[in-house]
């Protein structure tokens, strides 16, 4: 049965008492960022919890963590210190716990219409990287781009491939994208297309906030790296194909990715997320010792994509995934980013690359639900094979409990034109 809270929370809310996931917000245009985590509609100011001494674990008790414009110092104070946090929170807020429930001055300047406030970004993101974890995603793309002969590269049964992304155009969900421009493949003798990208595409992924990192030249072992994963988010890595796939070859992915990626302003913790743990995927071959998990596991993270084009006032439904379709694990990704010594830091994040389904119509993004515009879209009334200036995409995804949902809340973002 649900967790109840003093703060009323509908069935279909993905922030009940059993999630609590963590954001950074301004409750007024000209105020400081601070702390906060989602409670029904409303955002619990944490910053004024910490003031009134709420936080009175030995671990935050004397920590000036929610006193920050972003979460990077208290994800690095690693898993104990978030323990401490989610009981004191859940205890707090629970409907039989009077110290905040009856506190009505408190409650009055700490507990705020999530409406009325503005998210921020949840971290200063240092760093991220893209992995391309999905099976499903990368067959398709292979079959796509090199032909159904071998559409999946051996090295990637072996490791997680990934490639290095561009942490200053992260955006929080609600920021416009500005639709890129560059090159793309030229037709017959002509020099390459220069211009606005014509196959813009968004890409359904989740990414992971990185706790506690470790010293330039060491390594986290796959079996402690949950450990140093703070929580999930919700991304949008929108895609130029027609740049990407002029300029990927020989070093991958560049302006087809770099103009902007989009994720949910809430991390959940994997704390909450621990109930809908899953098995891990069958992998053959069996990956090598350092990638070789005790339990392997992924999580039920129901994932939906809508688009509502330019000028329609609703929005339709165009792919529905999971998160437990990765071939690798969010803890593998993270031990082979580190097996050469690459330091992590708190705040760093990196993303699971599209989560695609085995069936079409659990697809992850437009160029294989198009199948690279040979099949268009059919939205109420109108058709798309790439995205139109004015689209609006949003991304959805839930753990489903027993009689509450744990979710990560909306991310979107509308396509704006090029600037000419």
């Amino acid at each position: 049965m649900a967790l109840k809270s003093f703060v009323e929370v509908e069935p279909e809310s993905h922030f009940p008492l059993e999630n609590l996931p963590y954001g950074v917000f301004k409750p007024e245009p000209g105020s400081l960022p601070r702390p906060g985590v989602a409670i029904g509609e409303y955002v619990l100011d944490l910053s004024e919890i910490a003031f009134a001494g709420l936080f009175d674990g030995p671990l935050l008790s004397n920590s000036d963590c929610f006193n920050q414009p972003n979460l990077n110092k208290f994800v690095g104070l690693g898993r104990p210190a978030w323990k401490e946090a989610r009981v004191t929170l859940q205890k707090l807020l629970s409907a039989t716990e009077p110290t905040l429930r009856d506190n009505a001055a408190l409650r009055q300047i700490a507990l705020l219409p999530m409406e009325k406030v503005q998210m921020l970004l949840p971290v200063a993101i240092g760093d991220y990287t893209d992995f391309f974890a999905s099976m499903h995603h990368a067959k398709n793309c292979g079959t796509l781009f090199r032909g159904p002969e071998n559409p999946i590269n051996l090295n990637w049964f072996h490791l997680p491939i990934a490639y290095h992304g561009r942490a200053s155009s992260i955006v929080v969900s609600g920021t416009d994208i500005i639709r890129p421009r560059g090159q793309g493949h030229p037709t017959g003798n002509s020099a390459p297309y220069f211009g606005p990208s014509r196959k813009l595409d968004f890409e359904l992924e989740m990414a992971a906030i990185v706790g506690p990192g470790n010293e330039l030249g060491t390594t986290i072992d796959v079996n402690d790296a949950a450990n140093h994963i703070f929580g999930l988010v919700l991304m949008n890595d929108w895609s130029a194909r027609d740049i990407q796939a002029w300029e990927y070859v020989p070093l991958g992915p560049f302006l087809g990715k770099s103009f902007g990626t989009t994720i949910s302003p809430w991390i959940v913790t994997l704390d909450a997320l621990e109930p809908f743990a899953c098995e891990g995927p069958k992998q053959n071959p069996s990956p090598l010792t350092y990638l070789v998990e005790k339990t392997s596991r992924n999580y039920d993270i129901s994932l939906e994509v809508l688009i509502k084009p330019s000028g329609q006032a609703d929005s339709c439904v165009v792919t529905r995934s999971n998160f437990n379709h990765l071939y690798w694990t969010i803890t593998q990704q993270l031990a082979h980013h580190t097996i050469n010594g690459c330091n992590l830091r708190p705040g760093d994040m990196f993303g699971t690359g599209t989560i695609s389904g085995p069936e079409p119509e659990s697809y992850g993004c437009l160029l294989e639900l198009t199948w690279n515009g040979q099949k268009p879209l059919s939205l109420d009334g109108t058709t798309r094979t790439f995205l139109e200036d004015g689209d609006e995409v949003a991304f959805f995804g839930y753990c489903q409990g027993n009689g509450y949902k744990v979710g990560f809340g909306r991310c979107s973002g509308k396509i704006v034109p090029s600037p000419q």
